[in-house]
């Protein structure tokens, strides 16, 4: 369920997708509990009134809910108890909603609900095909992190290059002071060659799906040998021992406090 909730359609307009589900199943039951309370002499008025709602709205729940079953099954490769139970209440709800009422034209509500199948599964596959990581464009027009004013020597750029060849990034964010002491430490020319990756939304280059992906918490994280290392500023000695580098060592030292591991950038809400 955990990379269900974590996965890059866990959200919708940067809110959790759980809260628009909690809205629809509200909006469900002010529709059903409306005529039971209003006065005895305008009940079946209002119940004709709210039925024709309750029909389309709990079909395109119904559809929205299968195809991220389906999503979660076929991409996600994750199960998720509550998406399942989800589903089923959402297609029972239809079931209710279009064999519990008598309508005056039953080929019209046939041929509505096909109408309505249609789109809340074409916008679900929009949907679903937009926020694939693999299809998420970068923000170009994002804000920058504060230039980097340390020269570099040889070490550091040799340093730098060995774990961009072996695979190693940095997660940071452009308003992490903890990321450009991070920064500073291998100065202006090696940090160039560092793979860096801009977990802030809105910043340049930006990609906090893959931040996400890889519960990213904190920042400066490094991740070494396909391993994720103690979130904080980490001193290239040891940048150079976890990665197995060989070559000469001549590296500033991490700076003391306040810039210390613990003083890492939290993500921002």
């Amino acid at each position: 369920m955990r990379h269900v909730l974590n996965s890059p359609w866990a959200t919708v307009l940067g809110q959790p997708l759980a809260l628009f589900g909690f809205l629809a199943y509200g909006a469900v039951l002010a529709l059903a509990v409306a005529p039971l309370l209003a006065p005895k002499q305008s009940r079946w008025q209002l119940n004709r009134a709210t039925w024709p709602l309750l029909m389309p709205l709990c079909l395109a729940m119904a559809v929205f809910s299968l195809s991220l079953v389906v999503l979660m099954v076929a991409v996600i490769q994750a199960f998720c108890f509550f998406c399942l139970l989800s589903a089923i209440l959402s297609v029972l709800l239809f079931l209710l909603a279009m064999l519990g009422h008598s309508w005056d034209d039953v080929g019209a509500q046939v041929f509505r609900a096909l109408i309505i199948t249609l789109v809340a599964a074409v916008a679900s596959f929009a949907w679903i095909q937009a926020s694939h990581p693999d299809r998420q464009v970068a923000n170009r027009d994002g804000r920058h992190p504060p230039a980097i004013t340390t020269p570099s020597n040889e070490a550091q750029v040799a340093l730098a290059r060995h774990l961009n060849a072996t695979g190693a990034v940095v997660y940071t964010a452009y308003w992490c002071p903890a990321c450009r002491v991070q920064k500073e430490l291998f100065g202006r020319q090696a940090a160039k060659e560092l793979a860096i990756v801009e977990c802030a939304r809105d910043g340049y280059n930006a990609q906090p799906q893959l931040c996400q992906e890889k519960n990213i918490e904190s920042y400066p994280t490094w991740e070494v040998d396909g391993a994720l290392l103690t979130a904080g500023i980490k001193n290239p000695e040891e940048l150079a021992d976890a990665s197995g580098y060989t070559g000469e060592r001549l590296f500033p030292t991490l700076p003391s406090e306040p810039y210390s591991s613990s003083s890492s950038g939290s993500p921002r809400s």
